[in-house]
């Protein structure tokens, strides 16, 4: 069977195994946490997991069969300028998520059906693209000050969108994928050293304009047994409900500490798959990770082409990043900031975004071979 020209089974074919293998897994462990826990979470999670799984595999599907920098290089600008509006839309007209207690204005309702998405998930995959052309395009100058002037700018204006929506944890985010990305196509260490010079430095003068209620969240973030009732309180919880499923788990459709657990569908999943599954469901769901994160790093590795070197990248460094976090707050290792654990996380647009930006990923591995940059330069 043909489709657009080619046949069905040579499409398959460059869909790379070990990054659908380890997705399938973990969204595998969503569904039956969420389903497991349908009477606590609600039916309308579980039936928006399943969908947006399927919804998000036909996106990864589709998009591993585009050729990536074909569709970059013609659509890059439509791309930023999409992210920006969009960011600022949600900036005017945002939301807070769905019985979240901030004031962030993260979420915009789409007229006439009334579903919220979140657009700075979306936004990632646009930057990631955009950030990875921009980067192609300077290669040869990225250290002169004027060309990092501009890196800056690119980048600025979009975290600092989001910074604005009061979404912290999502800029962090972002941040980390500007780190990688620059690391990767080359910036100078002195750059590094320089931007870590100047936080050090103003660091002081930072922490004295936060409230005393934010300078808390932080302190106890790093030490919840010291507010147990307060701020302490989700991560101790967290930590308990991980501890309680021991090895094996309590049991798929068994209540327990999860139930009051918040966020223990989005935030904190972990804690919910490690007291059903145990041990065991935890480790399972670090080692997926630890998958895709090393396939990533190896894709992009292996990657003739400087774009998709800096695309899985800066795929690799969402995976990274939002794994690390959201695993070190369920165990109360750092601050509660809102981070979702990929793929594993209910959430429509995190998903939905996820599988998108796996879509990419599979691209760059398909077309390895076709395009070639001069790595001695």
């Amino acid at each position: 069977m043909k489709v657009f020209g080619t046949t069905m089974k040579d499409r398959i074919k460059r869909i790379d195994p070990i990054l659908f293998g380890a997705t399938a897994v973990l969204s595998l462990i969503s569904i039956l946490t969420i389903f497991g826990s349908v009477e606590n979470f609600g039916r309308s999670k579980l039936y928006m997991q399943v969908a947006m799984t399927v919804a998000g595999m036909v996106a990864m599907f589709l998009i591993a069969n585009l050729d990536y920098k074909f569709f970059i290089d013609r659509f890059f600008i439509v791309m930023f300028i999409f992210s920006s509006l969009i960011l600022a839309l949600t900036l005017l007209f945002g939301i807070s998520g769905q019985n979240m207690e901030t004031a962030n204005r993260s979420w915009l309702v789409i007229p006439g059906i009334g579903i919220s998405v979140q657009p700075s998930e979306f936004v990632k995959i646009a930057f990631i693209c955009t950030f990875s052309k921009h980067l192609e395009l300077v290669k040869d100058k990225i250290n002169k000050p004027l060309t990092f002037l501009g890196l800056m700018i690119h980048a600025g204006m979009i975290v600092g969108l989001i910074l604005l929506s009061g979404d912290l944890g999502v800029a962090l985010v972002y941040i980390g994928i500007i780190v990688v990305m620059l690391w990767c196509a080359g910036l100078s260490v002195w750059y590094f050293v320089g931007a870590l010079a100047l936080v050090i430095v103003a660091f002081p003068f930072l922490w004295d304009f936060l409230a005393p209620y934010q300078q808390n969240r932080i302190i106890f973030g790093f030490r919840p047994e010291l507010d147990p009732t307060g701020v302490g309180r989700q991560p101790l919880q967290s930590k308990a409900a991980i501890a309680a499923g021991g090895f094996f788990g309590i049991g798929l459709f068994e209540g327990g500490i999860y139930e009051y657990l918040a966020a223990s569908h989005t935030d904190f999943i972990f804690a919910t798959v490690c007291e059903k599954f145990g041990f065991l469901g935890g480790a399972i769901t670090v080692i997926c990770l630890a998958t895709l994160s090393i396939r990533l790093i190896y894709l992009g590795y292996r990657s003739r082409d400087l774009m998709g070197r800096l695309i899985c990248c800066g795929i690799g460094a969402v995976i990274i990043i939002q794994s690390v976090e959201n695993l070190w707050m369920c165990l109360a290792l750092v601050p509660v900031i809102g981070i979702t654990l990929p793929f594993v996380s209910a959430g429509g647009s995190s998903l939905f975004a996820l599988y998108a930006l796996m879509g990419f990923a599979h691209s760059v591995r398909a077309h390895e071979n076709k395009y070639y940059f001069d790595t001695d330069r």
